[in-house]
């Protein structure tokens, strides 16, 4: 073998080993195994979300309110504070999934289209503080990610924390927007 293939096989072996323990400790992305939805409900802050066309105008002031419903069910009020400085809600419902307990699916469109597959997306809690003051939030595709507290702003090291955490599930963090103060 010339002396300069011998050199790129060998470059090309400890690149692959160096990179192999960082995979190696990637997490499943999986919802969590218990969820208490009478824990869960009431108002989250969220301090960061990936971009997604239905927050494109919200500007700060992010909240989700959970409510229980009598059928199982969960309404959902989302809120955020706009350019003009006025307050924009959607109003929805989520489910639990059965056999997942972690796992909700979510829709805004009206309940007549309810029976429509589409209309419903994931809703998956990925990481949840054992005291229910922050969650991850995100979905099978890893397309979807909102991190959530009980407070309208967190510590940064938390912060930060939670970050490493959803990047070690594969979600990729590149366009991350920090929508709450970070102290």
């Amino acid at each position: 073998m010339p002396r300069f293939a011998h050199l790129m096989v060998s470059s090309i072996a400890v690149l692959v080993a160096l990179a192999m323990p960082a995979h190696a400790q990637e997490q499943v992305n999986v919802p969590v195994e218990q969820l208490d939805l009478q824990r869960y409900a009431g108002q989250w802050h969220e301090i960061a979300h990936l971009p997604m066309f239905w927050q494109r105008d919200c500007v700060g002031d992010i909240t989700a309110t959970y409510t229980p419903n009598p059928d199982g069910t969960v309404g959902v009020r989302n809120a955020c504070r706009v350019k003009d400085g006025t307050t924009d809600v959607s109003e929805g419902v989520a489910r639990p999934v059965d056999g997942k307990p972690g796992a909700l699916e979510v829709r805004f469109a009206p309940e007549w289209l309810a029976w429509l597959p589409m209309t419903w997306a994931d809703y998956w809690v990925v990481d949840l503080d054992p005291e229910y003051q922050w969650a991850i939030v995100g979905g099978p595709e890893r397309e979807n990610l909102w991190i959530l507290s009980r407070q309208p702003e967190m510590n940064r090291a938390l912060f930060e924390r939670l970050k490493a955490s959803a990047a070690m599930k594969g979600y990729n963090l590149r366009e991350l927007k920090v929508m709450a103060p970070l102290r």
